[in-house]
């Protein structure tokens, strides 16, 4: 049974960081693309960022580039992603995702699991 397991979300004012993680289990993590989606109030799941299998690919949507980065360790089955410089705009619940392609994938229905999400709170 495949499980994806995020943590690290929190409050955080304006300006801070955050370090998301999502620790998998059930499946060979280094063959799985990674990817980070969010999903704020009112709002569609929208994607954030994506890894390939290797950590050497990552993508980014263009409203946290710059600031986020997505990293993974594959002795640990593990994904990150280390959100810097948080705006009231990017709280939302965050789900990690794993995706059985050996690129990286950008929209929701390329992933075939999901973590259950964090969240991710910031004030102004």
């Amino acid at each position: 049974q495949v499980q994806l397991v995020e943590s690290g979300g929190g409050l955080v004012q304006a300006g801070e960081s955050l370090r998301l993680s999502c620790a998998a289990s059930g499946l060979t993590f280094r063959r799985y693309g990674m990817g980070w989606f969010r999903q704020g109030p009112g709002k569609e799941r929208e994607f954030v960022a994506a890894i390939n299998w290797s950590g050497g690919i990552t993508v980014y949507a263009d409203s946290v580039k710059g600031r986020f980065i997505i990293s993974r360790d594959n002795a640990r089955n593990t994904v990150y992603l280390q959100m810097n410089g948080l705006k009231p705009e990017d709280m939302a619940v965050y789900y990690c995702a794993a995706s059985n392609t050996i690129t990286v994938a950008t929209i929701r229905s390329a992933y075939d699991f999901w973590g259950q999400g964090t969240q991710v709170s910031v004030s102004s």
